[in-house]
């Protein structure tokens, strides 16, 4: 079985009010529906534009945008979950921050099902920014979901530069590793790009990163934001030679699309010219 992916290279906007939000959103749902995707993928923070409609003293500060946005954590769940059920595809929304207690918040990645549930990541591996001026803090489980599409993990951003993390998360079965990210300058794009394409050749899986794209001078959070979206495959016969299925045009606005087969990495693991993911264990024995 094959299945199409796109994975979106979003723009952020200064939004008039939450309709314009919405619209937005259904019209990116809309434009990869059309072209048969299954699973959609948006970046990280990309619900950071948000903020834009608390106005200046809300939207300028790094604290008080956290505190606002959870106002809005009920409507935007009811959304993408809509959207997931109405179009019938898989959803990873990007990620939203989200309260956990006083004064504490986790990065967190809803991923919305067709058939109405959804079930989320949260990310592990903390930024300096996050952790020294967002104070953003990190989540406490490593997940693998179950979808129609078979088992299914997320790694947030710079979780995808951890090798053991992903190895977990396909060692439970995850052929597919969807990575949410958002970077503000090249290096912090190349970074993550190889950490992405280096877990799936480790890991003879899929890893698809979306990005984060455009100037948001008004944001203290995402004020400028670089990347393109990509999804990536085992470097093995029957893959591209690079291992890149797809990439998007530098900071440009669109969806990139790619048709996977989760089996084909059953197939490379057994037949492949080398076993990166079977040999593995052997690394312990220096």
């Amino acid at each position: 079985m094959t299945i199409k992916i796109a994975s979106a290279q979003y723009d952020i906007s200064f939004l008039s009010d939450w309709q314009a939000y919405e619209e937005k959103i259904r019209r990116w749902v809309i434009d990869a529906a059309k072209q048969d995707a299954k699973v959609l993928l948006f970046p990280e923070y990309a619900t950071m534009e948000l903020a834009s409609l608390f106005g200046k003293e809300v939207y300028s500060s790094l604290s008080k945008q956290l505190a606002a946005m959870q106002s809005l954590r009920k409507d935007y769940l009811a959304l993408f979950q809509g959207l997931a059920q109405e179009y019938q595809c898989l959803i990873q929304a990007g990620t939203f921050p989200v309260k956990i207690a006083a004064e504490t918040f986790h990065n967190r990645a809803y991923l919305f099902m067709p058939n109405g549930e959804w079930v989320y990541q949260d990310k592990l591996m903390m930024t300096r920014f996050e952790n020294e001026q967002w104070l953003i803090q990190s989540g406490n489980e490593l997940k693998v979901f179950d979808t129609v599409y078979g088992k299914i993990a997320i790694n947030i951003c710079y979780d995808s530069e951890f090798p053991l993390l992903a190895r977990k998360q396909v060692a439970a079965g995850a052929n597919l590793i969807l990575v949410p990210s958002c970077t503000d300058t090249l290096a912090g794009y190349h970074r993550v790009k190889i950490g992405c394409q280096a877990r799936a050749l480790e890991n003879q899986c899929y890893v698809v990163q979306s990005c984060l794209v455009g100037n948001a001078p008004w944001s203290e959070a995402v004020d400028v934001n670089i990347g393109a979206a990509a999804i990536y495959s085992p470097v093995d016969r029957g893959f591209p030679d690079n291992g890149v299925l797809i990439m998007g045009e530098l900071n440009a606005v669109q969806w990139v699309f790619a048709e996977i087969s989760l089996a084909n990495c059953e197939t490379v693991r057994a037949e492949g010219q080398v076993f990166n993911y079977r040999d593995w264990p052997l690394q312990s024995r220096f």
